[in-house]
């Protein structure tokens, strides 16, 4: 027994987890009352709540920000008492960068301002190609050398994804308060600058948390006047569109330790993640998954669905474990679309986990080319809630699914907020997920 939940043989069972981020909301007026997994027309979800069984999950922390880097640590099973470094230190894993014992690594958004407030925390939905550009523009340009014989700098800025890059501060403290971007839009952009906590800590051979608010403060201030000249942003101050037109670093910290999920969990002996954001990338690899990139993989709504459908399928022969992550409905919350996050919601049900579940369907079924593949555990979640009408993160529980052959059915009959309040798994918390994956 594992708290409660019956134990199965190690090797009966291969799990896969698909994350929509932001998928859950709150009731909308303009939709009767209903959220959007109550309006959407979701038939997969829906037949996998009647088949298996639901309930719901606290995915963030007391005392923690309601944040992607918190939910996905925490549905994996991880204890953000012990790990949480911020998102920074994760998307630097996941670009390949490795920290140093006395860097400090910090998420950097591509903002649009516009009138003195933050307009989108995605720089107007910028491309990688065109950030690189940026990014290589603020290096040359604001880069600043603490030891020009060893060619050591201070500051570095670390090109990733989008509109999701790194700042890294070598000696930074980490003890700041920062302001999402995300959670702040059409808000003015000067009472969010970076603060230090009250009462932060001194650390050795780090400068002080002051000395840290100030440096990331001066960064961005230069960085409004360098970004309002390149050509990128004066071609598109032109054409009307929206800007790229300030950095906003957020979500910073140290390098974490965690240990892998194969440490944690004897069922899994091997595992993969497919997502096309950093941050889960990031997760992923200190929680020993090999990174799976899916072309045409974007983070919005036009992301290859069907693609990363195939890249799990194919994951699963060879892995006990698969945490597929779709970011598109998260964005379109963010940008308050609400007939786009609706579609988002039917492209997964219908594009990602329709497939996988046609496929996978009847593996360990003891029937011909089936009878000795694993059965597959199939888990559908979001990380937290993304309300169209609040266009920010929201840390209330989640609705959740877990199906497999064999399950005995609860009595929810669809996939929802509020179906699931009546699933026999109860309202758990944090890794009480997992221990009751890795027990079916």
């Amino acid at each position: 027994m594992l708290d409660g939940f019956a134990v199965q043989p190690f090797f009966l069972m291969k799990h896969i987890i698909i994350l929509g981020d932001g998928m859950a909301d709150l009731p909308v007026e303009r939709l009767g009352g209903k959220t959007l997994l109550q309006y959407a027309h979701k038939p997969m979800m829906d037949q996998l709540a009647r088949e298996g069984r639901c309930g719901r999950l606290v995915t963030v922390p007391e005392g923690f920000p309601p944040g992607s880097e918190v939910a996905n640590t925490a549905i994996l099973g991880y204890n953000l008492n012990k790990v949480y470094e911020g998102r920074g230190p994760l998307e630097a894993a996941s670009i390949g960068y490795d920290m140093a014992d006395d860097d400090f690594a910090v998420r950097c958004n591509i903002i649009t301002l516009a009138d003195g407030k933050i307009i989108t925390h995605n720089g107007g939905n910028l491309e990688t190609e065109d950030a690189r550009v940026l990014i290589d523009y603020l290096n040359e340009n604001l880069a600043k050398p603490i030891n020009t014989a060893q060619g050591c700098e201070r500051v570095k800025f670390i090109t990733g994804i989008q509109y999701r890059h790194l700042l890294i501060i070598k000696g930074g403290n980490k003890h700041i308060v920062c302001a999402p971007p995300h959670d702040h839009p059409n808000e003015e952009w000067r009472p969010l600058l970076v603060k230090p906590e009250k009462n932060a800590p001194l650390e050795p051979g780090r400068m002080t948390a002051q000395e840290t608010a100030d440096l990331i403060n001066d960064l961005i201030l230069k960085s409004q006047n360098l970004l309002a000249k390149h050509p990128y942003n004066l071609a598109k101050a032109e054409r009307g569109e929206r800007q790229a037109n300030s950095i906003w670093p957020w979500s910073g910290g140290y390098r974490p330790s965690m240990q892998t999920l194969m440490e944690q969990y004897p069922q899994v002996k091997s595992g993969a993640v497919i997502s096309a954001v950093d941050l889960i990338q990031g997760i992923g690899k200190y929680a020993g998954l090999r990174i799976i990139k899916v072309p045409g993989a974007t983070g919005l709504a036009n992301t290859n669905y069907e693609g990363k459908a195939q890249a799990a399928i194919d994951a699963l022969e060879t892995d006990d474990f698969v945490f597929v992550h779709v970011e598109a409905s998260d964005e379109a919350g963010h940008d308050g679309d609400l007939e786009l996050k609706l579609k988002t919601i039917e492209y997964l049900d219908q594009r990602l986990i329709a497939p996988i579940y046609n496929k996978v369907k009847n593996w360990g079924d003891g029937r011909g080319e089936n009878a000795t593949r694993e059965t597959v555990c199939i888990a559908v979640l979001p990380d937290h809630l993304t309300p169209v009408e609040q266009r920010i993160h929201v840390g209330q529980p989640v609705p959740f699914l877990i199906w497999h052959h064999g399950i005995t059915p609860d009595d929810v009959q669809q996939y929802d907020e509020v179906s699931c309040v009546g699933g026999s798994y109860g309202l758990l918390k944090l890794d009480s997920f997992m221990k009751a994956l890795m027990s079916e």
